[in-house]
């Protein structure tokens, strides 16, 4: 496939980050409502995102602005650590693309430590009964204290990393107890995966699997399969264990098989039979093609090669048909579902799905420049 819509691609979205560092500034966007993204707390599980992706495009512009503005949110995320009951399974998320990044570029010793920080508050909700990580607070009447999500697999990577950058490797085992746990619990035959499943938080019996954000239990929601390919992938990224690699290659297979033919999938791959008319869920595909990207550098240059082209061919379908350009429109992607059941940000742009669509981009973009420095040296 030519590349000329890739560079004009992320010419368009430093464009519209740029512009909307100055509407969105140093807040936390989540959904949008009428084309403008609607703002919500820094202990919210999306709000690593904005920053996430003010640091992709200050990676290959150095925008001061943009960093200055990522400063500014991880001085308020970080803030989140004295706020013990509002924190949650999704600190990966909040301080992975925060504080790690800001670390990352900056060199900056107090984002290293709110990381660290966050760390050891996401290890502190591992249930031993169980070998799982506990999701959410509870709420309202609601007992959450044996729920496990397949999202937990995005937040791995921050244990993963702390382990690495203190040489402890107590991170790394609950990060691995816990991706087994999953193995185990919430892949079902075909390759799809459970959105909760809950346990006994006593025992660690496994009481069931529930439909969350799912159309059932034993359905198939498509972000979840997205979050289980690429989490697995960055298990086996981390840790070189194989049963890893093959978990996300077995998700990876089951996501492209269920794509209808423009390659963005449905919210949930087991809908009923007149579901055609059915939201999108762009965010899903924009997570599974990022995933699939970093399972095509793990796997040699062959096999790569097939996840490459189906991660591009995901990414120019959301680019041609599931792109807002326009002036008085914040989001990236068109056609997103947060959560359908419970009827928020259907048919909206997401900002995690805004992320991870610019950072397949940029792996893309960094694909091809890796492809034409070979092909130079060769000749």
């Amino acid at each position: 496939m030519d590349n000329a819509w890739l560079e004009k691609a992320w010419e368009q979205v430093v464009d519209k980050i740029e512009k909307n560092s100055h509407t969105i500034g140093a807040a936390f966007p989540n959904g949008t409502e009428k084309g403008r993204y609607v703002m919500t707390s820094a202990h919210d599980w999306v709000a690593g995102f904005w920053p996430g992706l003010l640091w992709l495009v200050y990676s290959e512009t150095k925008n001061g602005r943009l960093q200055e503005l990522a400063v500014a949110c991880e001085e308020q995320i970080s803030q989140t650590l004295w706020e013990f009951e509002h924190l949650h399974h999704d600190v990966g998320f909040m301080f992975g693309l925060s504080s790690i990044k800001q670390y990352e570029h900056l060199g900056d010793e107090a984002a290293k430590r709110h990381a660290l920080m966050a760390a050891s508050l996401l290890a502190g909700r591992y249930n031993p009964a169980g070998s799982f990580i506990r999701a959410w607070p509870n709420w309202g009447n609601e007992d959450h204290s044996g729920w496990a999500i397949i999202d937990c697999m995005m937040n791995l990577p921050l244990l993963y990393w702390a382990s690495g950058e203190i040489a402890d490797p107590r991170y790394r085992h609950i990060a691995e107890l816990h991706a087994d746990m999953v193995l185990k619990e919430f892949m079902q035959e075909d390759g799809s995966v459970h959105h909760i499943v809950a346990f006994d938080p006593e025992t660690g019996a496994r009481v069931g699997s529930m439909a969350g954000q799912g159309y059932a239990a034993d359905s198939a929601w498509s972000r979840g399969a997205a979050w289980a390919l690429y989490g697995f992938a960055l298990s086996y990224t981390y840790t070189g264990k194989e049963r890893y690699l093959s978990t996300a290659k077995r998700v990876a297979q089951y996501f492209l098989d269920h794509l209808p033919a423009d390659k963005v999938p449905y919210w949930d791959f087991r809908l009923p039979k007149d579901s055609d008319d059915a939201p999108r869920d762009s965010a899903a595909a924009a997570i599974a093609a990022s995933g699939l990207l970093e399972i095509a550098t793990i796997v040699g240059a062959a096999e790569g090669l097939r996840y490459r082209q189906a991660a591009e061919e995901i990414l120019f379908s959301l680019y041609q048909d599931y792109t807002e350009w326009q002036e008085d429109s914040e989001g990236l992607l068109l056609h997103g579902t947060g959560y359908f059941m419970a009827n928020i940000y259907v048919d909206a742009s997401l900002i995690y799905g805004d992320y991870y669509f610019v950072e397949a981009l940029l792996k893309l973009k960094h694909a091809y420049k890796n492809d034409l420095k070979k092909l130079k040296e060769k000749n």
